[in-house]
């Protein structure tokens, strides 16, 4: 693991689309519990001995209750994001957490269920337009999410 990011938490995370991809390319959101108005994909951290596939499969298992997805492509670098600054509030041993994006779609009859963890880390779910996603998601994730579909635009995957 590169010195560089040894603050970083390694993470996963799923630009999950809908079971009518690619036909529709419809994102899915879910509405994280514990937090007001924040909107994210699924995401998770890496266990020891886990390869990222492992861990995205499990979290999304974990988070959603399905790992009925196809993968279709995995973005080429990791991003890094910084925790939010709050005075005496540490989240992690970390300073931030450094994710491996992958794109996957849900496979046709997979079933969302949310309650899968106690507490559910989701309350809530939507599909939404690209442009609504931006609207929708959680500031602090945008940038990335910005990059990540701009990339699988680019590589014909959206």
């Amino acid at each position: 693991m590169n010195k560089k990011y040894k603050d970083y938490r390694p993470n996963v995370a799923a630009v999950l689309l809908s079971s009518d991809y690619p036909e529709k390319k419809l994102f899915f959101l879910g509405k994280r519990r514990n937090i007001k108005r924040a909107w994210q994909f699924p995401q998770g951290g890496i266990n020891s001995g886990e390869t990222p596939r492992e861990a995205l499969l499990r979290e999304l298992k974990e988070e959603i209750g399905t790992d009925e997805v196809e993968i279709i492509a995995e973005f080429p670098e990791w991003i890094c994001y910084d925790f939010p600054n709050k005075k005496g509030d540490k989240i992690y041993p970390y300073r931030g957490q450094k994710q491996q994006y992958f794109l996957v779609a849900l496979k046709k009859g997979a079933k969302i269920y949310l309650n899968n963890e106690n507490p559910p880390e989701f309350e809530d779910y939507i599909f939404v337009t690209e442009e609504e996603l931006f609207k929708k998601a959680t500031y602090l994730k945008r940038k990335a999410y910005r990059r990540v579909i701009k990339y699988f635009k680019e590589k014909g995957y959206l």
